[in-house]
């Protein structure tokens, strides 16, 4: 079997959605997807907000990665932030997902980012263990806040 990794395309943005709603089951949010195809074409290939690598197994898609860059103002430099990353069930335990974070620092390091980073839900055993092995240090110091919906939108209005 032959593994490759290769930048998306706008054509890819069908299976790019199959796949986000496919991890988002994984992850048990799949309450939480609005996204269309429609959305997702906007956003990556037009307003270009995120790049997105797909991994295939014999020219046949099993995976992705979703990236953008950040910014840290105490190094002045660009981060990667991976936004989420996925590979289908019956092609895991490959190597496939390490060798999606080894090109995703390859860019990184090309494109000069000061580190590379991403979250993990704490119940996700797996991809902990797959971090831990690839050397990523988890960030006990730091507390991930969000604001979304309402809340957002009234902060906004103030």
């Amino acid at each position: 079997m032959e593994f490759s990794i290769r930048s998306a395309t706008p054509e890819d943005t069908p299976i790019i959605f199959r796949f986000i709603c496919e991890l988002a089951e994984y992850e048990r949010l799949s309450r939480e997807v609005t996204a269309t195809v429609e959305i997702l074409h906007e956003s990556l290939f037009v307003k270009r907000q995120a790049e997105v690598l797909i991994a295939s197994e014999d020219d046949t898609p099993v995976g992705f990665a979703l990236f953008f860059h950040n910014f840290s103002t105490f190094k002045g430099r660009a981060c990667l932030y991976l936004e989420d990353i996925y590979i289908q069930p019956p092609h895991r335990s490959k190597g496939y997902g390490k060798k999606l974070f080894a090109e995703l620092a390859r860019i990184a390091v090309e494109r000069e980012c000061e580190r590379f980073d991403w979250a993990v839900l704490n119940w996700n055993i797996p991809s902990i263990k797959m971090y831990d092995s690839i050397g990523a240090e988890p960030l006990s110091d730091w507390v991930i806040y969000r604001l979304k919906g309402d809340a957002l939108r009234k902060l906004a209005e103030q």
